[in-house]
């Protein structure tokens, strides 16, 4: 093993079969040391070998059984033990995290980075206490709502509005495949770059496509996959594929592609009802309406706070 090598907390995960709620316990406690990079929380090989080393020789640390590893640790628990973990992709929520880590005494934010579907599943889990999505039903043409509520079924939880911004396609500068509306996607011969599975904006564009009657298999490209919306954009700027679906701010940061809006998404947060949020929600609430959090959103371009900090749904 390279001591020059580092991994992240998923790969980390992976590696020990245990979830990443357990990693960031470990990191935590201070018993896996790690840094951040850009967003990343990430860890050396070398400290993840001496990790491995003491585990085996000392029977006080347990790494759990893969059985034992979904969940590993329940809110309650969580919250006792100091972290608060919050999940989920867009910029909004690191500066989220450093307002509450501000705020907060005792509980320390932890950011986990994943796609719509996969935040809404590790909160299911009790892996999550904060996830954010923006999963639309294409037959109601409503965003979040009927997902959340088919995935927590006799639950108490709450749904709050974090933002609304623009979602599209990204396409080459001059747009010379003269793409405009979802039907557009029609076209032969069109070049995909796609988000992976379980993203809102891969499940924007399946229900569109769907919506439309445009099989997936008539995109090539369609299995060509980025993991967030500036790889997207990226890989339509560079000319390896004519169009991706992502949102506006993306390609204002990418440059060299267009962007065609399409639809205003709704970007929520839902949070659960339970003992452990008790001790913080109304601090989540109150930096979510304040001005203090939403000029600093302000200051990113393609965000629409008209609503933020509003309850949209309260089981």
């Amino acid at each position: 093993m390279s001591s020059d090598m580092s991994y992240t907390t998923e790969e980390i995960a992976k590696l020990l079969k245990i979830s990443k709620l357990t990693v960031y316990d470990l990191i935590k406690k201070g018993e896996l040391p790690s840094y951040r990079v850009g967003k990343q929380m990430r860890v050396d090989a070398s400290d993840l070998e001496r990790y491995k080393q003491r585990a085996k020789g000392l029977t006080q640390i347990e790494i759990p059984s893969p059985a034992a590893a979904q969940p590993v640790m329940p809110p309650s628990a969580r919250a006792h033990s100091g972290s608060l973990v919050i999940t989920g992709q867009d910029i909004s929520l690191d500066i989220l995290s450093r307002h509450l880590e501000k705020q907060l005494t005792g509980i320390r934010p932890l950011r986990s980075h994943a796609g719509s579907m996969d935040s809404l599943v590790s909160m299911y889990r009790g892996e999550s206490d904060i996830v954010s999505t923006h999963l639309l039903d294409g037959d109601s043409g409503e965003y979040n709502l009927p997902y959340i509520r088919r995935l927590f079924i006799g639950s108490s939880y709450l749904v709050v509005h974090l933002l609304a911004r623009q979602a599209g396609l990204y396409v080459q500068p001059g747009n010379p495949r003269k793409l405009h509306t979802w039907s557009d996607l029609a076209q032969p011969g069109l070049r995909l770059v796609n988000r992976e599975r379980g993203s809102g904006a891969r499940v924007l564009l399946d229900e569109q496509l769907r919506l439309h009657g445009i099989a997936s298999e008539q995109l090539t490209g369609y299995d060509f996959e980025q993991t967030n919306h500036l790889g997207v954009a990226s890989k339509v700027a560079s000319g390896e594929a004519d169009v991706g679906v992502g949102i506006e701010k993306a390609a204002a940061i990418v440059g060299q592609v267009e962007f065609i809006p399409l639809i205003q998404e709704r970007y929520d947060l839902v949070i659960m009802k339970n003992a452990s949020t008790r001790a913080w929600l109304p601090t989540l609430l109150a930096i979510l309406r304040s001005e203090a959090f939403r000029s600093e959103l302000r200051a990113i371009s393609g965000y629409d706070l008209t609503r933020t900090g509003d309850i949209l749904f309260e089981s």
